[in-house]
């Protein structure tokens, strides 16, 4: 009994985060039939990573004003890829909805799907996904940093590079963890407008 008032909780938070954005599994049945996966378009876990990239860049650019970041760590699984930035400006906690804000609208009006959005004061987070497939996120975590990640749906199996973007800041080039962020912005800290 007592194991069974552990995992209760911790099923209801898996039930209320929903399922994973994007996985391995068949798309089909599923209600937007206009998912499609990379298998299915011959793309390969280094194409994936590439598209990833122009999807991290993209949003990264359509947050106004800019922050800096810095790549996180690419993973690969059974047959996607997932590629990580990690925002180094300081994001007042003031300003966090609005930096959310600023990645949906981008998602938005480019044609994602927003999926999921976690309005907690914390830790809060915007996940969307693409119409081929691919799973985007920006969520808040621990000193209120700031992390996007693009997750491609199943893709062949291939050996994947290292990102090729330079960040626009600090490469911080085999630190991991990566520092939390240090760079000040007016706007972003919640002193300027």
């Amino acid at each position: 009994m007592r194991r069974a008032k552990r995992v209760l909780p911790l099923v209801a938070v898996v039930l209320a985060l929903g399922v994973p954005l994007s996985g391995c599994g068949s798309v089909e049945g599923s209600a937007r039939d206009d998912v499609s996966t990379g298998k299915e378009s011959g793309m390969d876990m280094q194409e994936a990573a590439e598209q990833s990239d122009a999807m991290l860049d993209a949003v990264l650019k359509g947050i106004d004003p800019d922050v800096q970041w810095a790549h996180g760590p690419t993973t690969t699984r059974a047959c996607g890829v997932t590629r990580r930035r990690t925002v180094m400006t300081v994001v007042s906690a003031e300003r966090r909805q609005t930096f959310l804000d600023r990645a949906e609208t981008f998602w938005r009006k480019n044609d994602y799907r927003i999926k999921a959005v976690n309005k907690d004061e914390e830790f809060p987070a915007v996940y969307a996904v693409t119409k081929t497939g691919f799973g985007v996120s920006v969520s808040f975590r621990g000193k209120g940093q700031a992390f996007l990640e693009a997750d491609s749906p199943c893709v062949k199996e291939s050996k994947v590079a290292a990102p090729t973007a330079e960040p626009n800041g600090p490469a911080y080039k085999d630190v991991y963890p990566l520092p939390r962020p240090n760079v000040r912005s007016d706007f972003w800290s919640g002193k300027g407008d």
